[in-house]
């Protein structure tokens, strides 16, 4: 499924969206306009540098931000909920740059 497998990334120890999250979160808006049924849970992760604590806060941060996007393009916020893993559930774990990127996101998972 496309709308889970879309990654919204973010910039080292931010949770600003970027205009690519945005673009992506249109589009994930469009999805759950047109799939009224749906819930979503948004996942917020980060890459392994930092605390734990302040992984899993800045992990809250993004699933928060990308939460706020989609409701202030019209998706309630009753059918969004958020979950912060900070370093906890990488995509990759190899250390590299590449690696950090793939890893600092917000994932959306059907529910």
């Amino acid at each position: 499924n496309r709308f889970e497998n879309q990654n919204i990334h973010f910039e080292y120890d931010s949770d600003v969206l970027t205009a690519m999250a945005k673009q992506l979160l249109k589009e994930k808006a469009a999805w759950l306009m047109a799939n009224s049924g749906v819930s979503v849970l948004i996942e917020g992760h980060c890459d392994e540098r930092g605390t734990t604590e302040y992984n899993l806060a800045l992990g809250e941060r993004r699933a928060t931000a990308a939460k706020a996007y989609l409701v202030n393009l019209g998706v309630a916020a009753s059918r969004l909920d958020i979950i912060s893993y900070g370093e906890e559930k990488p995509l990759d774990t190899s250390g590299t740059e590449e690696a950090y990127r793939k890893n600092r996101r917000a994932q959306f998972v059907l529910q």
